[in-house]
């Protein structure tokens, strides 16, 4: 394949060349059928032949759908919000039901001053603090990903999409707890014994999810224990302060301190700042039947963890691949935790979104379990060998490859250069082909 690189005039033509036929040259050329990034110096091209990301690229002139459907949304966690917000700019009128009396997390103004973005990831050996690995964040992430790599709360995340949702109409309902899903109409029935229509119903309820057993045929395939927890807590960085073992230790001198692990035998604790540098969070993984405290780590880490004043446990759960997210009539969908108006082309549509998404959330899934197995190996050859194999990256060295999912140039360019949007359109066109294709037959 041939790509001319004519140059660049205001005119209709470029050497002879309509810059339509240019565009279309640039869309044939940047969808290659292998991995390659050859095509990123595209992003930082702002010319008429090259469609690139604006940031004026609003509500006012997003591409709105054709057909401007109702959808209700089952659960208010990120899943469902982040849908809604999808949905919502795209004109889609949005309904979100929450069980809870009020969205626990409260209210503020997005973003503003509660992200951190790290300058790097380093990985550290757990009995001395070690550094045996390390990822470079910024300003690498912002370059060859488009975006930046930021480390934020959870509850401050969920207030932002509640936030956004809200600011582009969706109308979210509290203290309204679904108890039946109607597959063929679609209707949702409500506690208070409200009946609720839509053109689709999208179950983003959770790993209790009510639907998922509906639309799987009246046999639930619920999440199972992955036999490792996470102990969750934050610390207030100014009483931190008041010790310097903590600043040297920790490196929370600077809001944009590296985001730390600390690894070692089926145990990991990974540390970094939320909240504009204020908060000092801490994620500690163990084995789920054991004590993390009979883990003897280095003096100053367990220091830290003194100072811990209530502490949260997470089991961390999987699924198995469920063998459909869509109910027999295509008129409810499941997503999220609960997965992990219609014309003859919606089935067509829904088994589109299925398909690509079932693949990528898979995936993610099984990179994320394998960091279990990467990070967990007991002191001994395959962890010496693992520690080997990220000293490149330590010592600022040029490498190719790395046990550091985070660094490896392809696993890195796979889990953070992938754009959801545009895999579901190349998805999409390539199933209207071949349906068309059919048709013509």
């Amino acid at each position: 394949m041939h790509l001319e690189s004519p140059s660049i005039s205001n005119g209709t033509y470029i050497n002879g060349t309509n810059h339509q036929d240019v565009k279309k040259n640039f869309k044939t050329i940047s969808s290659v059928p292998y991995p390659s990034r050859s095509f990123e110096f595209l992003r930082k091209v702002r010319d008429p032949c090259v469609e690139v990301y604006d940031e004026s690229f609003t509500l006012s002139n997003l591409p709105q759908a054709k057909l401007k459907l109702k959808f209700i949304i089952v659960g208010t966690g990120l899943g469902g919000l982040a849908t809604s917000i999808f949905l919502a700019r795209r004109g889609h009128q949005v309904t979100v039901l929450e069980q809870a009396h009020q969205l626990g997390e409260g209210l503020s103004k997005f973003l503003s001053g509660k992200v951190v973005e790290p300058q790097g990831m380093t990985f550290r050996r757990w009995e001395n603090g070690n550094a045996i690995g390390h990822t470079k964040l910024v300003p690498d992430f912002r370059e060859n990903l488009g975006a930046s790599y930021y480390v934020v709360h959870r509850a401050d995340f969920h207030v932002a999409l509640h936030q956004r949702a809200l600011q582009l109409g969706v109308e979210v309902r509290v203290n309204c707890k679904v108890v039946d899903y109607d597959l063929k109409a679609p209707t949702v029935t409500l506690a208070k014994l409200d009946c609720l229509s839509a053109d689709l119903v999208i179950a983003a309820d959770g790993v209790k999810s009510a639907a998922r057993k509906l639309v799987l045929g009246g046999i639930d395939q619920k999440p199972v224990h992955t036999g490792f927890a996470a102990h969750r807590a934050t610390v207030d960085v100014q009483k931190m302060k008041a010790d310097l073992t903590y600043l040297a230790f920790l490196g929370i001198e600077r809001p944009q301190a590296d985001f730390r692990r600390r690894i070692g035998e089926d145990r990991h604790v990974m540390t970094y700042t939320i909240a504009a540098g204020s908060s000092f969070n801490m994620v500690l993984s163990h084995v789920d039947k054991t004590d993390p405290s009979t883990w003897k780590q280095e003096a100053a880490l367990t220091k830290i963890i003194h100072l811990i004043k209530k502490c949260l446990k997470w089991p961390l759960m999987n699924c198995t691949p469920l063998k459909t997210w869509i109910a027999p009539q295509s008129k409810v969908l499941i997503l999220g935790d609960a997965a992990h108006a219609i014309s003859n082309i919606y089935p067509i549509a829904l088994k589109v979104f299925e398909k690509e998404r079932m693949k990528r959330s898979s995936q993610m899934q099984e990179a994320s379990m394998t960091n279990g197995i990467l990070w967990h190996f007991p002191d001994g050859p395959l962890q010496e060998a693992q520690d080997e194999a990220m000293r490149a990256e330590v010592e600022g060295k040029h490498f190719l490859k790395s046990t550091n999912q985070w660094s490896d140039p392809i696993t890195q360019w796979w889990a953070y250069g992938y754009d959801a949007e545009a895999a579901m359109q190349v998805a999409w066109d390539a199933a209207v082909t071949e349906l068309m294709s059919k048709v013509g037959k």
